[in-house]
């Protein structure tokens, strides 16, 4: 019998969680994503520290002799996922998927200048932007950022998304693809309520079925890829859906079982549910957003937490500076 992971690519493109490129080439994904944690992650790899010192190398050229390094690691931070798309890039068939620096989530014109630049770096390395999803989080002016880039044919990747007024303003701003962060919502709904959910009972899952409902139901060319995964029963539950990306570790396990596995999600029977249609204007969003304190807290951590990741990837980058400056003699 077929592992779960070959069974899976049946029915869904599968997508790699990772910065890390050894893993990629093993479990061969379609596609592939990465966010800050992830490229701080891959970053500080011995594996990827040439990728790194290319980069700082280059924006020491860029920046100046007279530079400090500050300035130098602020000129690398700007290019350093995309040092890492181009190389993912090398070994998937298909996109990845960069993100915009998270501390501008709220600012629709910044978003939309950094979304350009990164655009440009990889055009500038003869890099198709139909191969690029730029990634934005699900805020009203991120949502809107991505709606203007997509008319210019920059496809946009919304992420940080944990409810269905984010889903409909995506699908409504008609961005290519949006990322429900599944395992996050559970983690909410285990600390809000103190009980554990398995299978079609977890709200991630519930969350992200509902979701990919509505599109189907009302015909959205938005795609679904779920991500943020906890275990290898979410992503059972969630088998059909456009895209799933998934870690490196819950790629393994799904690549080790033997099972049958079935399709849980089905346009074509989507579109026979009968879903109340929803029109989302910002009033609206802001008002479901307040009310629902799952999506409102989480988006408001999540972006936090990126930027965070942004700040240690930051200082990495200075401390690395220092250390090809000044090598270590035996």
């Amino acid at each position: 019998m077929a592992t779960l992971l070959e069974q899976l690519k049946q029915y869904t493109t599968v997508v790699a969680d990772t910065g890390d490129m050894q893993s990629m080439e093993k479990f061969k994904p379609t596609d592939a994503t990465t966010n800050p944690s992830l490229i701080t992650a891959a970053a500080i790899m011995p594996a990827y520290s040439h990728i790194v010192d290319e980069v700082l190398k280059k924006a020491k050229q860029k920046a100046g002799a007279n530079a400090d390094d500050k300035a130098i690691a602020a000129e690398a931070f700007k290019t350093l996922a995309v040092a890492f798309g181009k190389k993912i890039l090398e070994i998937v068939p298909g996109r990845v998927s960069t993100e915009v620096d998270a501390r501008l989530s709220y600012d629709k014109e910044k978003t939309i200048a950094v979304a350009h630049d990164i655009i440009k770096q990889y055009e500038d390395a003869g890099i198709s932007r139909k191969r690029i999803l730029i990634k934005i989080a699900s805020t009203w002016e991120g949502i809107k950022a991505a709606e203007e880039l997509e008319k210019e044919g920059i496809h946009c990747n919304l992420t940080l998304l944990f409810g269905l007024h984010q889903a409909i303003a995506c699908a409504e701003a008609k961005v290519t693809l949006i990322s429900p962060f599944v395992g996050r919502i559970l983690d909410w709904y285990k600390k809000d309520t103190g009980k554990d959910y398995t299978g079609a009972d977890d709200p991630g899952v519930q969350s992200v079925t509902r979701i990919y409902n509505y599109y189907k139901k009302f015909g959205y060319k938005t795609q679904v890829m779920g991500a943020s995964f906890r275990n290898i029963g979410e992503i059972i539950e969630l088998a059909g859906s456009d895209l799933l990306t998934i870690s490196p570790k819950l790629l393994e396990e799904l690549d080790s079982k033997d099972a049958p596995l079935e399709k849980k999600l089905d346009a074509e029977k989507a579109k026979a549910q009968e879903i109340e249609k929803i029109t989302i204007d910002q009033a609206t969003f802001e008002k479901m957003h307040a009310e629902d304190r799952m999506a409102h807290d989480k988006l408001k951590e999540g972006i936090e937490g990126f930027s965070k990741a942004l700040e240690e990837l930051e200082a990495l980058l200075e401390k690395r500076l220092k250390e090809i400056a000044e090598p270590v003699t035996a």
